[in-house]
């Protein structure tokens, strides 16, 4: 009865984790850029003498999926998302995150930036000098149009980068890194669209399904966890002599 316990208990736990992954999706089902989580586990042996056939479900950082969202023309010149494979390199600390989400802002120190973050070009953050106007190229390639000036003028590219969903973590602030920490090289085959933000790529229909799914799969497990306590309550009084 022990065994049947352990299982349904483990099992149990192991839905609720991903109940937790299936509402965090919902709940950005209408964040631009936002990538889906997967959820991810392994079977771990459960070390001590007599334990040998209990395995419990082991939790690792959820899987991304980068799979393409809806494109949503917006007309405004800071935004743009990426046509088909590709991220946008970001300032993260002391190194670069990525991103799919293009709405980007110029602060106060005239720095392309996304969600208070500096967007990172081939040489560095992107800064601006005193514009007019500004144009991103379907390429990455920032021009600006100089305070005064009628001609624009070339300021810096930004840099994309390709990278496998399996190669790839999510942060608690919903940016992406490398599991091996280190920077990704430019990728020269990366398509932007100005003008346009990419919506996230959670379907709602099939989260949903998945949510009900779980729901009734936990039940069934309560009733296997309170079926392995009767079992044991009646394995006692047998015992006993009751």
């Amino acid at each position: 009865m022990d065994r049947l316990g352990y299982i349904a208990m483990t099992a149990a736990s192991r839905t609720m984790s991903s109940l937790q992954v299936r509402a965090n999706n919902l709940a950005n089902v209408n964040t631009p850029g936002f990538r889906a989580d997967l959820e991810q586990a392994t079977a771990k042996a459960v070390e001590g003498y007599g334990y040998d056939s209990r395995h419990m479900a082991l939790v690792q950082n959820n899987g991304v999926s980068l799979e393409q969202g809806p494109l949503m023309a917006t007309g405004r010149d800071l935004d743009i998302a990426i046509q088909g494979r590709g991220l946008i390199a970001v300032e993260n600390g002391d190194g670069e995150a990525y991103t799919r989400h293009g709405s980007m802002q110029i602060d106060a120190d005239l720095r392309l930036t996304i969600n208070g973050r500096a967007v990172i070009g081939q040489n560095g953050p992107i800064v601006l000098p005193e514009f007019d106007s500004v144009h991103i190229g379907s390429d990455g390639v920032v021009s600006v149009k100089p305070r005064g000036e009628i001609l624009m003028t070339e300021i810096e590219r930004i840099k994309l980068v390709d990278i496998d969903a399996s190669e790839l973590t999510k942060t608690a602030t919903g940016l992406l890194i490398p599991i091996d920490g280190q920077e990704a090289p430019v990728n020269e085959d990366v398509t932007l669209v100005p003008r346009h933000l990419e919506g996230s790529n959670v379907s709602s229909i099939d989260q949903l399904m998945a949510t009900m799914s779980l729901n009734r799969l936990f039940e069934t497990q309560v009733k296997m966890m309170k079926a392995a306590e009767s079992l044991s309550e009646a394995g006692n009084r047998i015992i006993r002599g009751g």
